[in-house]
């Protein structure tokens, strides 16, 4: 084998070497890449995490200013109504209308019952055996019972034996020119809501409390 054929094969050697080098390099540089490429995705995943989290809290207290200041609303509303809200001892009675039996109280809550339109609330108080004689409204009549045992009767005669009771708690509504009567178990206090006006209309003229004064 003569000089250049040695010089040849060394030269290969070292070409190869050279090459396995640059390769190891490659690799520890993809190696490295890698790892970067992780690092930098585990730094962002955590930033996001972060940024999560803040941003929960965030909402979090905004969802308690919310709710504070929309407490803070009724209650200011309120302060400021306070015409329109009652508790029981703020309630003033006063005698009935001519148009209902003597004995009973009335005290109206809200609108004016004689108006010729708007809605009203009133409450009535009637004493225990309190008659009212059979009667309609020419509006809808919706009763709530607060307190004792309403009795109430339909038609256009009074007969203890048809009619029904409702104690506190109840509700019934009477359409527009439904005949109906009633009676009290004990103190009763019912709630009286509509549309204005309010009016008695007794089916026979004669048992109309107005007429006989």
């Amino acid at each position: 084998m003569g000089c250049d054929d040695r010089k040849k094969i060394y030269r290969g050697d070292a070409l190869l070497i050279e090459a396995r080098n640059r390769a190891g390099e490659d690799a520890r540089g993809l190696a490295g890449r890698d790892q970067g490429t992780k690092s930098k995705k585990t730094k962002k995943e955590g930033m996001r995490k972060k940024m999560r989290r803040r941003l929960m809290v965030m909402l979090g207290v905004a969802g308690l200013a919310v709710f504070a200041g929309r407490f803070a609303v009724h209650a200011t509303h309120a302060e400021g109504h306070a015409k329109n809200a009652f508790t029981p001892d703020a309630i003033q009675w006063v005698g009935a209308p001519p148009q209902l039996p003597a004995g009973a109280q009335l005290t109206v809550l809200e609108g004016e019952p004689e108006a010729n339109s708007g809605d009203y609330t009133v409450r009535l108080k009637m004493p225990s055996g309190y008659r009212i004689a059979p009667h309609w409204h020419p509006n809808r009549e919706n009763v709530t019972v607060l307190s004792g045992t309403f009795r109430v009767g339909m038609g256009d005669s009074f007969d203890t034996a048809k009619m029904g009771a409702f104690p506190a708690g109840s509700f019934a509504y009477l359409d527009p020119d439904m005949h109906h009567y009633a009676m009290t178990e004990g103190e009763v206090v019912v709630q009286v809501h509509g549309a204005s006006p309010f009016q008695i209309n007794y089916v026979h003229p004669d048992d109309d409390p107005s007429r006989r004064k």
